[in-house]
């Protein structure tokens, strides 16, 4: 087995790749899959003034922003996310989190949007093209990540590599022969795992508030919020997703820690499966 990491993603990024057979350059697949991460990486940050999702919340009402194939197709899966978890999902949170000192403002100059949802914000054009419908800000933090383990998982299958794991900070995907133990956190005491599972040719997400929850005006807040209306989550709960995709699993976790709803019909339109701690 070859085993490297990487800090990528806000976080630290393991890829583990089975090098049992013979012809297989897992060290030059590995190398690949990194760079792909470090381009994507750089296509959706928000702190980044020019990736992708920096010119979409600069960009004013009726601008056509020009991005990459891979953004564009984040922002088409969140927005199917968006409508199937009756808004509970919604990229266009990124102001409550400004408003909150979660993210930097990016556009200082700019008044606060009023827009708090990515069907007011923009709409999709043909592939590459997103049109800026009202003033307001996106922000992919909650399935780009799982989206980029994903692509990297991708660039390793296109190489050969016959079996492996992509995790980014405990969003992770097993695929091909390996099979992978996985402790997940306990949410009240994070140092400690609550559950072990058996991970192979699938993905895996867990989000919880254990690590971003602090005071803040008199309340608690968290980099974690029902999009529907702003309200942080800050619950003792974590939510896991089982999905085939860990984009899917990575944004479904969201849904399920704001509605505490382990069988929303999301999950069963995307087919993913979800338990709390």
């Amino acid at each position: 087995m070859i085993r490297r990491a990487q800090p990528w993603l806000g976080t630290l990024v393991d890829i583990s790749v089975d090098i049992s057979v013979e012809g297989t350059s897992s060290q030059d697949a590995v190398t690949a899959a990194f760079a792909e991460i470090a381009r994507l990486h750089g296509l959706m940050s928000f702190h980044d003034g020019a990736s992708d999702i920096a010119r979409i919340n600069r960009a004013l009402p009726g601008d056509v922003v020009r991005v990459d194939a891979a953004t564009w197709h984040v922002l088409r899966l969140a927005g199917e996310i968006a409508d199937l978890s009756g808004g509970a999902f919604d990229i266009a949170c990124a102001p409550w989190l400004v408003d909150r000192r979660m993210l930097p403002s990016p556009a200082p100059a700019q008044a606060r949007p009023s827009a708090r949802t990515s069907a007011a914000v923009f709409a999709l054009g043909d592939e590459g093209d997103v049109c800026k419908r009202a003033a307001g800000w996106i922000d992919v933090g909650g399935i780009a990540k799982g989206y980029i383990v994903d692509a990297a998982v991708a660039v390793l299958e296109a190489a050969g590599v016959p079996g492996g794991c992509v995790n980014a900070g405990g969003d992770l995907r097993a695929f091909g022969t390996m099979q992978v133990p996985v402790a997940v956190r306990a949410p009240g005491a994070p140092g400690q795992a609550a559950r072990h599972i058996m991970l192979c040719g699938a993905a895996l997400a867990t989000s919880g508030s254990y690590f971003s929850a602090r005071e803040y005006r008199g309340g608690v807040v968290s980099a974690l919020l029902d999009a529907r209306d702003g309200h942080p989550l800050v619950s003792s709960a974590s939510a896991s997703v089982r999905a085939g995709r860990c984009a899917v699993a990575d944004a479904l976790t969201k849904v399920v820690l704001a509605t505490g709803d382990c069988a929303h019909p999301a999950l069963a339109a995307l087919g993913a499966t979800a338990f709390l701690i």
